[in-house]
């Protein structure tokens, strides 16, 4: 074959390379550096780019707002027209831990999202407190804002007793792109119950309610 009959043999080669390479996949960007692949075949509750049994706090305006893609069905509540305590029995035969903490922010409102493995379902009683007190030391703990929401779970236990991987992220979070949760504190598990304090920058009404698969306990509260 001389010179000249293998130009345009070469341009063909050349040519059908780059559509090749114009139809590859590759990763996308995220917000925030993480990477996200092209879609799969999911339905609309399938669980958006945090894995349930990520610890980490989180902010997102998907779904639920606490980083999963729908939620169960439940009905959101009304928010209360006051500041009343909210309290629930747990089931008979809970028995489990916290695993996640998430936040979210959703017009009128800040989400703070509880996540509970183990069996049964978790019971809870929040309310507003003067100060926030860990247990066990009674050392005070100090949160930005004007206002303190104590959530305090029930049916849990010691992770060694419950086998449950106990969430294990920062004990002290700020509530990123939300408008009246200030931050966040863990404070962990002791003598079966679980306690975490949100700070607010007011005490405004808020909501408090369950949804499942997997369990979360999801409290609301009121921008005004």
């Amino acid at each position: 074959m001389t010179r000249e009959s293998a130009r345009p043999v070469l341009a063909a080669l050349v040519l059908l390379g780059g559509l090749l390479a114009g139809c590859g996949g590759g990763n996308e960007q995220e917000a925030g550096g993480g990477t996200t692949s092209p879609p799969a075949a999911t339905s609309p509750s399938s669980p958006g780019p945090s894995s349930p049994s990520s610890s980490a706090p989180s902010s997102s305006h998907d779904g639920d707002g606490d980083g999963h893609g729908g939620d169960d069905g439940t009905a959101q509540p009304p928010f209360p027209a006051d500041t009343r305590p909210d309290t629930q029995a747990a089931s008979a035969d809970a028995f489990g831990n916290v695993t996640a903490i998430r936040i979210g922010h959703h017009d009128g409102y800040d989400r703070v999202v509880l996540e509970y493995g183990g069996r049964g379902t978790p019971g809870w009683d929040v309310r507003y407190v003067d100060q926030a007190v860990t247990q066990g030391s009674g050392a005070v703990v100090d949160l930005r804002g004007s206002a303190t929401l104590q959530m305090t779970i029930t049916g849990v236990g010691n992770p060694p007793d419950t086998g449950v991987q106990e969430y294990s992220g920062p004990r002290r979070f700020s509530a990123h792109g939300t408008d009246i949760v200030t931050e966040v504190y863990f404070d962990g598990t002791f003598e079966g119950t679980t306690v975490v304090f949100v700070g607010t920058e007011s005490a405004t009404a808020f909501r408090v309610y369950q949804l499942s698969n997997p369990v979360r306990i999801v409290l609301e509260v009121a921008e005004h």
